[in-house]
């Protein structure tokens, strides 16, 4: 089970994707099963995020415009991570800013915190105004985000891609080429929802991000895109829901699997995929790092 995602080794390939997961869990069941922890986007400063409506569930999926409500980094830097430090796995922080020296004087702020295992740098929220999204589809900046990020630190630099781009594999370049050491994908699709007899909107806002089982195969493709295009390991997210999904990722070319919309009905899932993949490897003498990228056409 053990992988390898950049400078982390994990000892198994699930995680729970950020946005989807919270210390809370704990509850449920041993979070220090996981092969990592991604928390929830933080900011510079609080944000109470998206008005209401922001969430709707559709018939394969759901929308969200939370709008990356968080404490802001002081309160989380202060309080929060302290809730993560008993939990004896990677503890990966996500942020998102709104300008490059933004993200520079977060993780300037994060470095001085050791349960910090590693970064995802959110540049592709698809629901904030000025967080994420413009940096996500420009590749130029995309590389010169990660490369003034990568001189900051030592630790795991993973960047989050979004799939409302041109070409994907296109920015995945330019984040390995700024010395990024992963890549998560994929960050939400755009879509809406509306009431075919008012003509409302479900959603306050409009436009939001779409997750769950729906996507899978756009993830699949953007997966397998980008581990053609680049050399450090990919974390794929997107419709995953079952220990199956996993293993295709991992054909497709992903070190790693994080899973995100599937716990909202279900929080145990995690867990459940990893004992079912345990038990499958197991059954089948399959070791997960053979048929990693040897999806055959």
């Amino acid at each position: 089970m053990q992988t390898k995602l950049g400078k982390l080794t994990l000892k198994n390939p699930i995680l729970v994707a950020s946005g989807t997961f919270s210390h809370e869990y704990n509850q449920f069941y041993d979070v220090s099963r996981l092969g990592a922890i991604i928390t929830k986007t933080i900011t510079p400063e609080p944000k109470i995020g998206n008005p209401p409506h922001r969430l709707y569930e559709t018939e394969f999926g759901l929308l969200n415009s939370i709008g990356l409500q968080n404490p802001g980094i002081d309160k989380f830097l202060k309080k929060d991570i302290f809730e993560y430090e008993n939990f004896a796995t990677p503890k990966i922080i996500s942020f998102s800013g709104s300008s490059i020296s933004e993200f520079e004087t977060m993780i300037e702020k994060l470095e001085e915190n050791d349960l910090i295992g590693g970064y995802e740098v959110n540049v592709s929220c698809p629901n904030v105004e000025n967080e994420g999204i413009t940096f996500g589809t420009d590749p130029k900046i995309v590389y010169e985000l990660t490369q003034r990020l990568a001189q900051k630190t030592q630790k795991e630099l993973m960047i989050k891609l979004s799939p409302n781009v041109t070409d994907i594999a296109g920015i995945a370049i330019a984040a390995e080429d700024g010395g990024a050491t992963s890549i998560s994908l994929i960050n939400t699709l755009l879509g809406m929802a509306i009431d075919y007899k008012t003509g409302k909107s479900f959603i306050k806002k409009g436009i939001a991000g779409y997750s769950g089982p729906a996507i899978k195969p756009v993830a699949l493709g953007c997966v397998y895109r980008v581990a053609n295009a680049v050399k450090i390991p990919i974390l794929a997210m997107g419709g995953v829901s079952r220990f199956e999904d996993v293993i295709e990722f991992i054909y497709a070319g992903a070190s790693a699997v994080a899973v995100g919309t599937a716990q909202f009905p279900n929080p145990i899932l995690p867990i459940q995929i990893i004992n079912n993949l345990i038990d499958y490897c197991d059954k089948n003498n399959l070791n997960l790092n053979d048929i990693k990228g040897k999806v055959s056409f």
